[in-house]
């Protein structure tokens, strides 16, 4: 008889002499009262056994079958020695019919030393890397989407720029999202600044490296990725946030002292706060900035045969269908009728897309006259955003839909006395509601025009 069960026996002889009340006993003993009543009708009739479980000494409901569990665990040394614990009960249960429990299973595994608990499982090691000797041999580059001017204006996005020799702001650029656009125009001012830095160091953000696997024999490289390699700076991704700890731990420095200095100057918009950006920088860096190792600036000064305008573009490779026709951001672009053009035909030819919206077709060097035909009225697809540009993209969404609700000028249908709408009048022939123009279309619309 245990502690417990002997604590519980002088209670109920106590309620059986008429010492202790039943009320009392059930408080004391944690029980309810008709389960007081149930023992002492229980001691009664059997004495000092009436508070000994029933249950003791019997085989256990969940207990497992002889055999089951020394069967289940040679199958998993045997077949599935690393898998773990989870995967090794779907197999069990699959492929030989024996049902257990994950946790079940996890035990046996590690009972049997196939599976260490992650508790039990020694901690990975990072150490810290020591920085770089010199200015401009490693810059770190991130985003950092906050609200900048707290309430005074929409949450933006700052592209910081630090020195990894000497955890020094080199440059800052308030935009709307981490696009490839705004990259461009912050990496220029930093190259026209500073010059061209050994290599930038970054994270694995679609804009420095192409994540999705590809089949096709695709170089994989980012708009981002050509113009650094057409400059010859370096582009390197870390494996994890922690890689380029100088550049998040500057942003969470900026979002505090940024913010506060921001509210301070009465700064509410992302013009006025790149005009601040220098004057911040500055008492930045002389407040937590280091000496280098060495006093060489491995900057290198832009060439004079690198034409920063023409670099700084998005380049998309179209075809040139038989009619002299590309298509590109969802238009068609009618490319003149000259002897040169028609040569072309079936040629991949590149699109320059400038940053500040001007669009220029090439082909071996040669900018070619262009009319742009059409756009193309079709439903566009769910389009893939990043979640550091969710919160912009949805803003755009919000004006767009306001817009389209703004131009709805068309009343709700009137509905007749029996309670059903008036019929619409049928669409003339050739409208957009009668059918849906597609690229073949206007293809051959565009060869009846030339011929």
């Amino acid at each position: 008889m245990s502690m417990r069960e002997l604590d519980r026996l002088k209670t109920i002889q106590a309620v059986v002499d008429g010492k202790l009340r039943a009320s009392t006993a059930a408080q004391r003993l944690e029980l309810s009262k008709r389960q007081i009543n149930r023992l002492v009708k229980r001691y009664r009739a059997e004495g000092n056994a009436a508070v000994v479980s029933h249950q003791r000494g019997q085989r256990g409901h969940r207990q497992l079958a002889p055999g089951l569990a020394s069967m289940a665990l040679s199958i998993i040394r045997d077949r599935y020695p690393d898998f773990g614990p989870t995967l090794a009960c779907e197999k069990l249960r699959e492929c030989h019919g024996i049902v257990l429990a994950k946790e079940t299973v996890r035990k046996l595994m590690s009972e049997a030393g196939l599976w260490i608990p992650r508790k039990l499982r020694s901690s990975a090691i990072y150490q810290p890397r020591n920085r770089r000797h010199c200015v401009g041999e490693l810059i770190q580059i991130d985003g950092s989407d906050h609200h900048w001017f707290e309430d005074r204006g929409p949450a933006c996005t700052l592209l910081v720029y630090i020195d990894d020799a000497t955890s020094r702001l080199m440059y800052l650029h308030f935009t709307y999202s981490e696009s490839t656009f705004s990259y461009f125009e912050a990496t220029r001012a930093y190259l026209e600044r500073h010059g061209k830095p050994q290599a930038f160091y970054s994270d694995k953000a679609s804009v420095f490296r192409v994540n999705c696997k590809r089949s096709d024999k695709v170089s994989g490289i980012t708009q981002f990725g050509r113009v650094l390699y057409e400059l010859n700076i370096e582009i390197l991704c870390a494996n994890s946030s922690q890689a380029k700890g100088r550049v998040e731990r500057a942003n969470l420095t900026l979002q505090d002292r940024l913010v506060k200095e921001l509210r301070l100057q009465g700064i509410s918009t992302m013009v006025a706060a790149n005009a601040y950006a220098p004057c911040f920088i500055a008492d930045y860096n002389r407040r937590f900035a280091k000496p280098p190792r060495n006093d060489f600036d491995a900057h290198r000064q832009v060439r004079e045969d690198e034409d920063l305008d023409l670099i700084f573009t998005v380049r998309e490779p179209r075809k040139v269908s038989h009619v002299l026709t590309l298509q590109y951001d969802k238009a068609i672009y009618l490319l003149a009728d000259t002897a040169h053009t028609r040569g072309l035909i079936g040629r991949y030819i590149e699109v320059y897309d400038y940053p500040d919206g001007r669009l220029e077709i090439r082909a071996d060097g040669n900018v070619l006259p262009y009319v742009r035909y059409d756009r193309l009225p079709e439903v566009d697809q769910g389009a893939i955003v990043e979640n550091k540009r969710l919160g912009h993209v949805l803003q755009i969404a919000q004006l767009i839909q306001q817009q389209r609700d703004n131009r709805r000028s068309h009343p709700a249908p009137a509905r007749t006395n029996s309670g059903a709408p008036p019929r619409k009048a049928k669409a003339a022939p050739g409208t957009k509601s009668q059918r849906k123009i597609n690229q073949w279309d206007v293809e051959q619309a565009i060869a009846k025009t030339i011929h």
